[in-house]
């Protein structure tokens, strides 16, 4: 439950600092005193959007903070140990507003983003605001409400799941047909494509070898004579080649060795060279007399480079990864040649799911039956208590005719009404006044209340419209829910005021050049004398304070 709220520089508000309790409490205060000022403050510690104009114009920034006992609501406990956010019990919400507007977010006392404080708010508390019976003409809310009350989260969400599934793989079915649609065009130029390169049938490295064995028979006459030319130069010139030269040259150096051994290491060197000599020779002969001239070779070879230019151009990629684009093109064929046999296993599989979806949606449905006879029941009694005493409502359920899966179910939902006896039920936009309308809406809030799982609920200015024995009954009603939660009430009728387990009083004071809104608890003496205002007006009598007294015992009691 909320058990303090402290704000600074909000609005109207300088500074605020409440401590809340268990049980009803009751909000009062003059008309334009800013009554739902705490609300506000409060939505904006839950995540809505925040505007500079929240920011005190003598303030530098908007600062709330909401306190709330967590020791046995599990879903904030789960959450906060999901986020690694610490709690002993307790769970601290704050948000600041700054005069630009920006905003922050903060879980007790670590940043996080405002969508976490939205997340978690759903946990905490649940506003009652005082339009909200407009909304009650809206099917997808009676829908809401219906499920609220029959609190089947369970079946819920395996409808939802079952919805998602189906939108996921329909979203793949449709692709795969729209592929397949467009595909014919791209089959057949890939089918060509494969065609023309399994018949040119390049293998990875051949290019860079038939590059090279075109070079060498391109040059082969140029290779011929030039090595020839060498050879000479090595050992076949006739009149000097380089192993003639070493052969004197070791002669010369064998008389010199008679003189002179020291020259043994020289001798060694110049053998050794002769050697190499005799060896390049033998091996460039062998190179020699290996090159041919052979231009039918050479005419296949410049075909096949031209045609893997040809093919590098179209696919405008170089010629050697020509390989790499065969295999890449084919894969493509394949995935496209697939999509018969993908297209068959997911229309098999929307078959399947919308199997299973149907299952859990009629098992909701059958669960939203059983929850409308009893809730219907219960909001006709209440409705009778306020003041509509031959008020008959019902809850009428039909299953959606339409093929498409729903992510709420089968279920087309209207709330019916019938106010006068012998009028026929009909849909609440037909039938009911904006007062009648009012008290419908804080009926069935107050019934569905039960079922929320929020330990705390504010309900503001629920009770616009009614008066006098009305207005009690609201009150008692509301004090009733009490019991097992905490209610926040933001009121201007005594009779609802004095049921409260507690009672604030909201005020509105000026200077002249700033004005200042406070909230304080009352005691018994400063609650009967506000009570007594809202009996008689500003000028508090006897009577009125009689009248107040006597109030206050009678919804105490």
């Amino acid at each position: 439950m909320l058990t303090q709220l402290t704000i600074s520089d909000f609005a109207i508000v300088k500074s605020l600092d409440i401590e809340l309790c268990q049980g009803m409490t009751t909000i009062t205060g003059e008309t334009g005193a800013g009554k739902s000022i705490a609300i506000d403050a409060l939505s904006l510690c839950l995540g809505e959007r925040a505007e500079s104009s929240m920011v005190r114009p003598s303030g530098k920034r908007a600062d709330v903070c909401a306190t709330f006992n967590i020791e046995n609501n599990k879903p904030v406990i789960k959450f906060l140990n999901d986020k690694e956010l610490d709690n002993e019990n307790e769970c601290i919400l704050r948000r600041t507003v700054s005069k630009e507007g920006r905003s922050k977010g903060y879980i007790n006392g670590r940043a996080v983003p405002i969508s976490q404080l939205k997340e978690i708010g759903q946990y905490l508390l649940n506003i009652h605001g005082q339009h909200a019976h407009q909304g009650l003409l809206n099917s997808t809310k009676q829908l809401s409400l219906l499920d609220q009350y029959a609190n089947h989260n369970k079946l819920l969400a395996q409808v939802e799941l079952s919805h998602q599934n189906y939108q996921y793989i329909n979203k793949q079915l449709v692709e795969l047909r729209e592929q397949q649609a467009q595909g014919q065009a791209k089959l057949q130029l890939l089918e060509y494509q494969i065609e023309e390169l399994d018949s040119f049938a390049l293998i990875e490295g051949e290019f860079e070898q038939i590059e090279a064995e075109h070079q060498r028979l391109a040059n082969a006459e140029t290779l011929q004579t030039t090595s020839q030319h060498l050879l000479e130069q090595l050992s076949e010139g006739s009149e000097f080649n380089i192993e003639m030269a070493l052969n004197q040259a070791l002669s010369t150096l064998e008389q010199l060795l008679g003189d002179d051994p020291s020259l043994s290491a020289l001798n060694e060197m110049l053998n050794g060279a002769l050697i190499q000599v005799q060896e390049s020779s033998i091996e460039l002969s062998s190179y020699n007399q290996s090159i041919e001239q052979d231009p039918q070779r050479l005419s296949e070879i410049e075909q096949r480079l031209s045609k893997a230019m040809q093919l590098a151009r179209k696919h405008q990629v170089e010629a050697y990864q020509l390989p790499q684009v065969h295999l890449t093109i084919r894969q493509e064929l394949d995935d496209l040649s697939n999509n018969d046999q993908q297209i068959l296993d997911l229309e098999q599989s929307l078959v399947e799911i919308s199997a299973q979806y149907q299952i859990h949606a009629d098992k909701l449905s059958a669960s939203r039956q059983a929850a409308a006879h009893k809730l219907e029941k219960l909001i006709t009694r209440s409705m009778q208590r306020l003041a509509m005493e031959h008020a008959q409502f019902t809850i009428a359920l039909t299953t959606n005719e339409s093929k498409a899966l729903n992510r709420n179910g089968i279920d087309n939902i209207e709330f019916q009404v019938s106010t006068n006896p012998g009028q026929p039920l009909e849909p609440l936009s037909k039938v009911v006044s904006g007062g009648e309308l009012s008290r419908i809406s804080l009926a069935i809030s107050v019934i569905t209340a039960n079922k929320v799982a929020t330990p705390t609920l504010i309900f503001d200015e629920v009770d616009v419209g009614i008066s006098g024995p009305t207005a009690a009954t609201v009150g008692q009603m509301l004090r009733e829910l009490g019991q097992s939660t905490q209610i926040l009430c933001v009121t201007h009728l005594p009779q609802v005021a004095g049921c409260g387990h507690q009672q604030m009083q909201v005020r509105k004071q000026t200077d002249g050049n700033s004005t200042n809104t406070t909230m304080a608890a009352l005691n018994q003496q400063s609650r009967l004398s506000e009570l007594a205002r809202l009996l008689g007006g500003n000028k508090i009598s006897d009577n009125t304070l009689a009248n107040a007294k006597e109030l206050l015992m009678v919804n105490q009691a």
